[in-house]
């Protein structure tokens, strides 16, 4: 129990008890009955809650609740700085808002409100719950700071403002209560059995440009639109072995849209960080080219804010509850630029890891106070950068024009041997205007799947974007455009963010050395969120004017409200080609009100194509469908007369693979059918291998993960079994792998008696456990004519956008265009063999061109041509879908997700 503190203990500054108001708040120890960074102990969210309540007694704090988790926990912030700071916290906040959006500011302006302002700092913990350090040094540091009245301390909180976040509560409870369930200190593990934050778990550090669950929109929320801070720090592990951490700065390559400011600056606050470990004799501090992170992406909670003019900040520190071991890693030892004061070998403790941590705080905090004024002025500086690079013509110098000034050269050398290139080669390609980067974005509002589009605007305006929207009709460049529509302009503060949305990534061909192998980058190497998710814009040169409004920071758009034709008498009909028509779909099916899909589309209606769906007329439907087209943004037609050859929509009984300890693309995919009022449950493999299963299901789904390939599975040797023993019995039914020697008959038998498998990703290996007839693709034979996998010197694409063809002719693919962007990540791809047309194995995806790559990386992609990424298999009286591309991707990629919708309803 926690034992309250009855009087004033006389304590070094360090570690003072801070007394308010007659209220004594309590030491961490005092709190929860040890001290943070024990072994063997953890605390969970209510008790860590609970402390930050106490802390907030403090005239030092002020706690904010900043929405709740996907849990329907609260997440807090609290806000620390001196108490005369607190009472004015608006007019800072203001001062940070202004600066960073750097609008209508002179220069003479900006200094005037750099030099008022505080230092905005954000320090967040626990994203990644199983890296439990970072929740814990949160604790740690909020404490000192409350405590502490050292010099530099009350420097800290004069200058700064510290924005302290708690990035997963739910995640805390979980892994907290999980590892100290155990009474034996020395068995308590992390080895949690699901997902640690709800749907996402480790993915809830890639959502940070899309923001589909509640933490991304409580986070992005304060982040770039309310304090749009100068520095955000966020914590993570683990180092690389034979390291304690790795930190600022970060290997090449960094994005080109950045503003220079953005890449130096994260080198001086990295250099701090560095210097006071090393002054505190803190080794094992590694940076650069000792660890594997970068600054090229974009949506982690580090990585957005450097697209908003932010400094953000990454460590990854080693350690936990339960001690541990610095490995020897001889290589490590020799001082380098990299790790310039190494760490020796030895047992590490909970405690070390915690230190490092508030120690690389103070630093950053330090530093912030320093140079407060500075930090405040160049956010301001890189946002008046933005606005004039949107105001003017500007080139990016990407690798893609870089090559070209190389090629352009090399076909003239004849003429210029021997000299340095010419300028004029600069010149043809830096200053050729078909390569400016775009004033601005006009999405229409005529589109087909416009409440898409908005899904699209709500995720630039929640990472703080300006928006404009047409009010009028207007003309631009020839091309009319309705009211409505949306303008994103490239002449504001957070540009880079902008043409990062909607602009081509441009990875550089990366490799370990010249004809080596490739360097895999941080996360992806393309990912476009206005490829992914579908949506229809056009690119503007020159300045534009027309009948717009901003939109104010932060305010979501809804969709459309449409109007129903209620005098209707055959029924309505519903474009498939909008994917909020299957929440539609399915909110009728759960009425139980009939729907049907129309294979040959109506040709009387534009837009209306195959597999348009079709809802008789009746009370029940005309009220569903009236509360869609107002809420989703659905054009719902009103018809006369019931259209032919329409065939009956049945909901289907689906079951969605998932694994012990969790499945990320299946958490995705379970929050994006919730998401889409598709009724489902979730299926372990034990389940799978007791068989039976098309008594229960029609459809089963297996994202990348579910399915082995042939040749590598295995079964568990008696110490897997024997650990099974000491999973808790709630659990044990999630436990066990999928096997070709158990699950494989299983799935084939429920194929071949009439069920649907959908396989997504490396679950194609499907294909070949049934040996269907299809291969691999992307091989090559070798000296003994067998064939091997293309290696990364010739062949690798990973994380990028491609292109690919659709067949238009398969109800698989109703409310698709003939082609599509897919996420592709060194996915499966196919060749049919000789006679599996005659089987009746039939291409869905496939890539017709040598050069697919829309964005991101993909070197030697011209073996990807003719491939195919997607088809359907017949299997008894079953059919399998194959889709090698990532169809689902993180909840993102929007302009595939009827890929997968189409399967899960019987129609017939």
């Amino acid at each position: 129990m926690i034992k309250k503190l009855q009087h004033l203990l006389v304590l070094p500054a360090l570690f003072f008890v801070s007394v308010t108001q007659g209220q004594i708040i309590p030491s961490p120890k005092e709190h929860f009955g040890f001290n943070i960074g024990d072994d063997y102990k953890l605390a969970n969210y209510t008790q860590t809650e609970g402390y930050f309540k106490k802390l907030a007694a403090s005239p030092r704090v002020k706690m904010v609740d900043i929405g709740l988790t996907e849990e329907g926990r609260h997440q807090w912030m609290l806000i620390i700085s001196s108490p005369e700071n607190l009472k004015k916290l608006a007019r800072y906040k203001e001062i940070s808002q202004k600066l960073a959006h750097a609008d209508g500011l002179s220069e003479a302006e900006a200094k005037g409100l750099a030099a008022e302002g505080k230092a905005v700092i954000w320090i967040d913990g626990g994203l990644h719950a199983n890296e439990v350090v970072g929740a814990h040094q949160l604790i740690e540091t909020m404490w000192q700071l409350v405590s502490r009245n050292d010099e530099e301390t009350l420097n800290i909180l004069n200058n700064d403002i510290i924005l302290l976040v708690h990035a997963n509560p739910d995640g805390q409870e979980l892994m907290s209560d999980w590892y100290m369930k155990e009474t034996n200190p020395k068995d308590r593990k992390l080895d949690v059995p699901r997902l640690y934050e709800k749907y996402i778990g480790h993915d809830n550090n890639r959502d940070f440009y899309m923001m589909n669950v509640k933490e991304s929109q409580n986070i992005s929320r304060q982040l770039f639109v309310e304090w749009i801070p100068q520095i955000m720090y966020n914590h993570h592990q683990r180092g690389p072995a034979g390291s304690v951490l790795a930190g600022p700065p970060y290997r090449d390559p960094f994005n080109y849209v950045y503003d220079p400011l953005i890449v130096t600056s994260i080198d001086a606050v990295g250099a701090a960080m560095n210097n006071r470990l090393n002054t505190e004799s803190k080794p094992g501090y590694t940076q650069r080219a000792g660890s594997e992170f970068s600054t090229w992406w974009n949506g982690g909670l580090r990585t957005t804010p450097y697209f908003h003019n932010m400094i953000g900040l990454l460590t990854e520190i080693v350690g936990g509850p339960t001690p541990e071991k610095i490995p020897l890693v001889p290589e490590r030892l020799i001082p380098n630029g990299a790790t310039p004061n190494p760490v020796v070998p030895q047992e590490w403790h909970f405690r070390q890891s915690i230190d490092y941590s508030v120690s690389l705080n103070y630093a950053v905090l330090d530093y912030a106070s320093r140079y407060r004024s500075t930090l405040l002025f160049n956010i301001y500086k890189m946002g008046r950068n933005s606005i004039e690079r949107g105001n003017t013509d500007h080139w990016t110098f990407y690798p893609k024009f870089i090559d070209s000034i190389k090629m352009a050269y090399k076909r003239d050398k004849k003429q210029t041997e021997g000299k340095t290139i010419p300028v004029k080669y600069y010149d043809e390609v830096l200053k050729n205007p078909v390569n400016r980067d775009a004033r601005g974005y006009v999405i229409p509002a005529d589109q087909t799947d416009f409440p898409t589009a908005v899904r699209f605007i709500n995720a630039l305006i929640l990472s703080g974007i300006q928006i404009e929207k047409a009010n009028g009709a207007f003309t631009l460049n020839g091309k009319n455009y309705p009211a409505g529509s949306y303008i994103v302009r490239t002449n504001q503060a957070f540009r880079p963010h902008v043409i990062d949305m909607f602009e081509p990534q441009d990875h550089p061909n990366d490799f370990q050395y010249e004809g080596g192998p490739p360097i895999r980058p941080y996360d992806a190497a393309g990912w476009t969120l206005a490829f992914q998710m579908g949506i229809k814009f056009d690119r503007i040169l020159e300045n534009f004017e027309g009948p717009f409004q901003k939109i104010a920071y932060g305010a979501t758009e809804s969709p459309v409200k449409e109007a129903v034709v209620h005098t209707a008498k055959a029924g309505y009909v519903i474009k498939p080609s909008v994917n909020n028509a299957f929440i539609a779909v399915n909110d009728l099916l759960k009425a139980g009100v009939k729907v049907y899909r129309v294979p040959a589309g109506i040709s009387s209606l534009p837009g209306y194509g195959p597999g348009t769906f079709y809802v008789p007329a009746s009370a029940k439907a005309t009220g569903v469908i009236t509360h869609a087209a107002a809420t989703l943004g659905l054009q719902v037609e009103g018809v006369n007369k019931a259209p032919g050859g329409a065939v009956k929509v049945s909901p289907l009984r689906i079951a969605l693979w998932d694994k012990y300890g969790g499945s990320i693309p299946s958490g995705w995919v379970r929050w994006l059918m919730e998401q889409y009022h598709f009724p489902f449950e979730v299926i372990y493999p034990k389940a799978i291998d007791a068989g039976n299963l098309r008594k229960k299901y029609d459809v089963l789904v297996f994202v990348t993960g579910g399915i082995p390939p042939i040749g590598k599975t295995r079964k568990m040797g008696t110490e897997e079994e024997a650990k099974l023993d000491s999973v808790p019995a709630a659990f044990r039914s999630w436990t066990g792998k999928l096997t070709t020697e158990k699950s494989i008959p299983q799935l084939k038998a429920f194929l071949e008696q009439g069920g649907t498998v959908v396989a997504i990703g490396s679950s194609t290996n499907l294909a070949y456990q049934l040996d269907l007839p299809v291969r691999n693709a992307l091989v090559e034979k070798n000296a003994e004519n067998k064939e091997k996998t293309l290696p990364g010197t010739k062949y690798y694409i990973p994380g990028s956008i491609l292109e690919v063809n659709v067949n238009q002719e398969l109800p698989a693919t109703w409310g698709m265009s003939g082609e599509a962007n897919v996420d592709f990540d060194n996915s499966p791809v196919f060749k049919l063999d000789a006679g599996a047309a005659e089987k009746g194995i039939k291409p869905i995806l496939w890539f017709s061109s040598e050069k697919p790559l829309r964005s991101g990386w993909a070197w030697g992609q011209a073996y990807l041509k003719d491939g195919i990424a997607g088809f359907v298999a017949p299997v008894g009286a079953g059919k399998l879908y194959a889709f090698g591309p990532e169809i689902t991707f993180r909840g993102q990629s929007a302009g595939t997700f009827r890929l997968l919708f189409n399967q899960l309803y019987q129609v017939k």
